[in-house]
């Protein structure tokens, strides 16, 4: 399976981005997903969530403000951040977990595939 990210770029603060992660294959609609960022000299952390089924988890820095969502007939994840803040500057990765049992700040190692990254500046 490969994940590539898209949608990245240059925003002031206040404003919105849409990326998106695409993947190979024909067994995406059967992951869960999640949208992880790592800004410079920090640690990856996932931001959002969203299972097979639906349902969705989010970070709390940024629930409110970023949604996610799929399109299985696409394999295709999306997130859709709004109300941008400086903070939110980081390098977006895609994940997919074939055993829908990690969350966002814990079994990371089941995460078995990722994307390669895309940026994204607020300032």
């Amino acid at each position: 399976v490969q994940l590539v990210e898209s949608g990245g770029g240059s925003v002031q603060p206040g404003g919105s981005l849409r990326l998106s992660c695409v993947a190979s294959g024909d067994t995406y609609s059967s992951y869960c997903m999640v949208w992880f960022r790592q800004a410079p000299g920090q640690e990856r952390v996932g931001v959002a969530r969203i299972h097979r089924h639906g349902s969705t988890t989010y970070a709390h820095s940024v629930q409110g403000r970023f949604t996610i969502s799929r399109d299985n007939a696409k394999n295709t994840l999306y997130l859709q951040m709004d109300s941008l803040k400086p903070e939110d500057s980081a390098v977006y990765y895609c994940a997919a977990d074939p055993s829908c049992l990690a969350g966002l700040d814990y079994g990371l190692g089941l995460y078995e595939y990722w994307g390669q990254g895309t940026q994204v500046t607020v300032s």
